[in-house]
């Protein structure tokens, strides 16, 4: 058989029944089914093999035979079929004549320029894609400038003994004692000055506000003072 000049792969879907293929644009893969072509031997064959299933004996036998020509003289029937397939693929798929290229119409040619795609592109294919690119990559450099416009690190220590440590869990900030600024811990006196608190924000049992000369919450009855 001489040699087709079609697109690059292709796919075999026959059987013995007939002949059928699918041929693949070269550049984004997108298939087109050729019609099918009956097989005039496998329809024999056919019959034969239900003649050999109601009757048996020498039509059964010759069912067989039939099936066994059909794998032997195959081949020539074959290639006719699949040369018939590529003229049809070849009306529906488009060959540019820059790269040789067979590509499909939907998405991969540019009817304008009459090439495909990747030989010539489309324009305005190529300004959405270099425009979304365009804000996405702006977007970027304005983020970094923006976090290099801002001081990230004020007050770290950078001397030869200093550490940085990554942040533990989240603890209850301690309240201070208003006379020295010293912790003050949950007393009524300043452990390190001894004097008297005004008395916790928070009732220590439930959470909620209480005020500075409560002696017990209003809401749980818990000593505050």
């Amino acid at each position: 058989m001489p040699l087709i000049q079609f697109v690059q792969n292709y796919e075999d879907l026959s059987t013995d029944r007939g002949y059928q293929f699918k041929f693949f644009c070269d550049k984004c893969r997108n298939g087109f089914l050729s019609a099918f072509q009956t097989s005039a031997i496998g329809v024999a064959e056919t019959a034969l093999r239900v003649a050999g299933n109601l009757f048996g004996g020498i039509f059964n036998t010759a069912g067989n035979s039939a099936y066994e020509i059909q794998r032997a003289i195959g081949g020539p029937a074959h290639d006719a079929a699949l040369a018939a397939a590529v003229d049809e693929g070849k009306k529906h798929f488009h060959q540019c004549t820059r790269c040789g290229h067979w590509v499909c119409p939907e998405v991969c040619w540019n009817a304008g320029a009459g090439l495909c795609e990747t030989c010539a592109p489309n324009f305005q294919e190529e300004l959405a894609s270099a425009h979304a690119q365009a804000k996405a990559s702006a977007a970027r450099q304005q983020l970094i400038q923006k976090a290099n416009d801002t001081n990230l690190i004020a007050g770290i220590e950078m001397g030869a003994s200093a550490v940085v440590r990554a942040p533990g869990p989240v603890q209850a900030a301690e309240s201070a004692c208003s006379a020295c600024g010293a912790a003050a811990g949950e007393g009524r006196f300043c452990p390190h000055c001894g004097a008297e608190r005004a008395g916790p924000a928070k009732c220590p049992g439930c959470g909620a506000a209480v005020t500075s000369d409560a002696r017990f919450c209003a809401h749980c009855g818990h000593k505050v003072a």
